[in-house]
């Protein structure tokens, strides 16, 4: 029998929400608690939790077949079944998930910021620790700098790199950038050069130690990215995430000592990682707020795709 929650959204947001019920095996949770569902489990018992090299579970997997993990959906209309996206369905007022991608809140983190905490900032964020270790003094680009990208920068400020250069093709883009800690500004909208020339041009002619790609732009993704890191010991780092599924990659600058590394949701483990994520923001070492640029209610919920066609679109709030 699968173990299963039952939850409903708090008047909040969306990615965030309330247990009403939980079912007769469930242990680690129970009605009332402030949880955020998730995509990842860890359980801690299998080759990839115990490595602690990868927050890739094999008992509770990333599931992208629309069903729960016994092969069974829990909603329906009028018979005909519904699919859970990505196991969540976090825009149904009713969800049911098994307990693994159930993660619980610490009740002082503010709680209009858990739904940042999700997906985006977070995996810029835990991808500067977990998917590489940046050294301080280090060099990193970061191309994209929208809820992904500016956790990205957060981290890098916090591990100390000496130069992060942020890259977008918004101008407004860069003053939000300046707040979580980019040293340089790239507009690559207003220079004729490629992206690997302009940041070697920033970096004396060698390029970065680190490029975080957070666009999944093609052209850019790959050939420039890698282009644009030192020769000898460079690392890409690929977090956007999109529908291409195939690109061309010239393989010689990849060849010269760089390292073209992939990742889900920067390497954080849900169970021993985000709860040091959630200390800092209550702490206030990360500044949430900044994150939130626009509001909506559930019933104008199509503003919000509009929003994020706008240039200084990072976060946009869904209240329910």
């Amino acid at each position: 029998m699968q173990v299963c929650v039952e939850l409903m959204f708090y008047a909040a947001m969306a990615f965030q929400s309330v247990i009403e019920s939980v079912g007769e095996k469930v242990k680690i949770l129970k009605e009332g608690d402030i949880v955020i569902p998730h995509f990842l489990g860890e359980c801690g018992d299998c080759p990839n939790c115990k490595s602690k090299k990868s927050n890739l579970c094999h008992k509770y997997p990333l599931n992208f077949s629309g069903l729960l993990l016994d092969g069974t959906s829990r909603m329906s209309i009028k018979g005909q079944r519904i699919y859970h996206h990505v196991s969540c369905s976090t825009l149904s007022e009713y969800l049911v998930l098994d307990q693994n991608y159930v993660i619980k809140i610490d009740p002082r983190l503010p709680i209009e910021h858990a739904a940042f905490l999700c997906c985006a900032f977070t995996t810029g964020f835990g991808s500067t620790f977990k998917d590489v270790n940046i050294e301080k003094g280090s060099t990193v680009a970061v191309l994209g700098l929208g809820g992904v990208g500016l956790g990205v920068v957060e981290g890098a400020r916090q591990k100390e790199a000496a130069k992060i250069i942020g890259i977008d093709i918004h101008e407004i883009k860069s003053e939000k950038a300046k707040i979580f800690g980019v040293t340089d500004f790239i507009n690559i909208k207003v220079s004729e050069k490629s992206v690997s020339e302009l940041v070697k041009e920033a970096t004396g002619g060698l390029g970065v130690d680190y490029f975080f790609e957070c666009t999944n732009v093609p052209d850019l993704m790959i050939n420039e990215a890698i282009q644009s890191t030192r020769m000898g010991y460079g690392t890409v780092i690929l977090l956007g995430a999109g529908l291409e599924l195939d690109w061309q990659m010239s393989y010689v600058p990849l060849m010269l000592g760089r390292t073209l590394k992939g990742s889900i949701y920067g390497g954080i483990r849900t169970r021993t990682d985000l709860p040091y994520i959630f200390d800092k923001c209550i702490n206030k070492e990360i500044k949430l707020d900044e994150l939130l640029t626009h509001e909506v209610s559930l019933n104008d919920v199509n503003k919000a795709f509009e929003y994020l066609k706008e240039p200084n679109c990072v976060k946009v709030l869904i209240k329910f």
